[in-house]
């Protein structure tokens, strides 16, 4: 229930708050004092979206400000969905800069618009005009005989089911498509694989088989180098050697005179000791370079195999290409394993399939067991609206499953005893939209649990006797609703346990839109206005007590 509405800084209004009673409230005001602009204040508490032109004084921001209790309304787990603090009273708040930059709060906890949508939508039913334009939608009709069979856990379980289909739906789609498009390539895919594969490639082969082939190339000048080492080391009469030991030699005969003497004859030994190791390695490097043609032809096609691959793969290493070599082959598996993923996942999607048409059969079911009851609710009360010739009908028709399950329907309606219900964006006019669509939501009042239910000129094109059954109508649903309604017509205003008078305020240099709640007596003087005009006469006071009586 909306207990307290406050609004500054938007449209014609600088600053206005209201506190709506529980029951029926009105409000009333002459066309273009600012009625309607409440409406579009509350569609931004309720999700809508946000313009910048509708700031009263760009200089300042607009705020809009609700308050709401919600203590019996169950929406708990709605808040902890979205991780905002629940109370029973809930405030929700929009800021509107003048950059264009908009604000949403619940509870003083910064959302976004998807929490605030979901959450209006459980506590306002807002009736505009353009909604009565929706009535002639097929979708829009369907939502109203499901909430009129109270369908909504039937819907959300088919929704989640039909959700499920179609998750497993596009993996078989994708399966599909994937195969199609690794066909293409799989005759490629199975060719590098195959080359990857013969090549045996070997981690570090490369940097070996160059080393190696830098060797062959070299041979003659290596070989050569080597020899020349060994004569100096070992080979030649004169060789480092044989100086060596003749320094030892000469060293151990003078050591007993010296310490100093015999360490430098240890050092020396310990030369002669390492180089003859070195001139043994220097022998066995020298016996094994030979230069071998075959050999170097060998290690060269080798490479240069290597550096065709790595071309053809634009890597440059041999462990990328062993990476791609895994890749490919992980390909070419996936090729031949392909068509069992796809019966898999087809046999998935099928279950599912299944399984989400069963739960629309009985959504289907349900929703064509009430259309008897629907069409003969909604008869009488147009009936007694001032349509007894009214006929109202349900066509319907089995479709593809959908999101909205397999039915399609079209509420079929007459005003005229002898002719057959036709569709209703061609057989109802502005009037009988408006009745209609009240009687409609008359019959979901007791079906909802929503607190507050505001109705935009419903009232369209009634008047007298049908305009009071009306107003009688609003206040049997004010028993369980707090209903707000705008309103031009005198015999609903005079049934308000509330009214409110909105008004252009023109007494400072810009024009502002006010609201005040009237007390007894102006209540009578603006309900007799709306029976005779401005010029207030006994006759019109009398009317407004009487209809304020009935």
């Amino acid at each position: 229930m909306l207990k307290s509405l406050s609004i500054e800084n938007y449209a014609l209004i600088k600053q206005l708050q209201i506190n709506p009673d529980k029951g029926l409230n009105i409000i009333t005001g002459e066309t273009g004092a600012g009625k309607s602009i409440m409406l579009g204040a509350l569609g931004l508490l309720l999700g809508q979206r946000a313009d910048t032109k509708v700031l009263f004084d760009n200089s300042k921001k607009c705020i809009i400000e609700a308050n709401f209790d919600i203590s019996a309304y169950q929406l708990v787990s709605l808040f902890n969905e979205f991780d905002i603090d629940f109370d029973q009273e809930c405030i929700i708040r929009r800021e509107i800069n003048a950059n264009g930059k908009s604000r949403a709060f619940v509870n003083d906890c910064l959302t976004n618009l998807d929490f605030l949508k979901r959450l209006g939508a459980r506590l306002m039913d807002v009736h505009s005009q353009h909604e009565t334009l929706r009535l002639a939608q097929q979708s829009y009709q369907l939502e109203v005989i499901d909430a009129v069979a109270q369908n909504q856990k039937r819907l959300n379980t088919f929704q989640t089911l039909f959700g499920d289909y179609q998750e497993k739906y596009g993996i078989y789609t994708s399966l599909i498509k994937e195969s199609d498009e690794m066909r293409k390539e799989a005759d490629y895919h199975q060719f590098l694989f195959e080359e990857l594969d013969k090549a045996q490639l070997e981690s570090n082969e490369q940097e070996s088989l160059e080393t190696e082939l830098n060797k062959l190339e070299n041979a003659e000048e290596i070989k050569s180098k080597l020899f020349d080492g060994l004569n100096l080391a070992d080979r030649a009469e004169i060789s480092i050697l044989n100086m060596l030991n003749e320094l030892k030699g000469a060293l151990s005969q003078i050591s007993k005179y010296s310490e100093n003497y015999e360490t430098l004859n240890q050092r020396i030994e310990s030369l002669a000791i390492e180089l003859k190791d070195i001139v043994s390695e220097l022998e066995n490097e020298e016996g094994s370079v030979e230069y071998d043609p075959e050999r170097a032809l060998k290690v060269q096609e080798r490479l240069d195999l290597i550096y065709k691959l790595l071309q053809k793969h634009q890597v440059s290493s041999i462990d990328d290409l062993t990476k791609i070599y895994e890749d490919l082959g992980n390909k070419v598996l996936r090729v031949s394993n392909l068509d069992d993923a796809i019966d898999e996942a087809k046999k998935e999607a099928d279950q599912a399939f299944r399984i989400a048409e069963k739960a629309a059969m009985e959504l289907s079911k349900k929703r064509q067991s009430i259309f008897s009851q629907f069409a003969k609710e909604t008869t009488q009360l147009l009936s007694g609206l001032g349509m007894p010739n009214a006929q109202i009908s349900l066509k319907h028709s089995l479709v593809d499953l959908s999101i909205n399950g397999i039915d399609e329907i079209d509420i079929l309606f007459s005003a005229n005893k002898g002719v057959a219900p036709q569709p209703l964006k061609q057989a109802a006019s502005g009037g009988e939209f408006s009745r209609l669509m009240f009687s409609i939501k008359y019959i979901l009042a007791d079906k909802t649990a929503l607190p507050t239910v505001v109705f935009d000129e419903i009232d369209t094109g009634i008047s007298g006797e049908i305009a009071i059954r009306m107003s009688e109508m609003m206040l049997q649903m004010a028993k369980n609703h707090q209903v707000i309604t705008i309103t031009h017509l005198p015999q609903i205003a005079a049934k308000g346990q509330a009214h409110y008078f909105v008004y252009k305020d023109q007494s400072s240099e810009t024009t502002t839109s006010q609201i005040r709640l009237l007390n007894e007596e102006e209540r009578l003087t603006e309900i007799a206005e709306m029976i005779g005009g401005k010029q207030v006469t006994s006759t019109t006071i009398d009317s407004a007590k009487a209809l304020m009586k009935s």
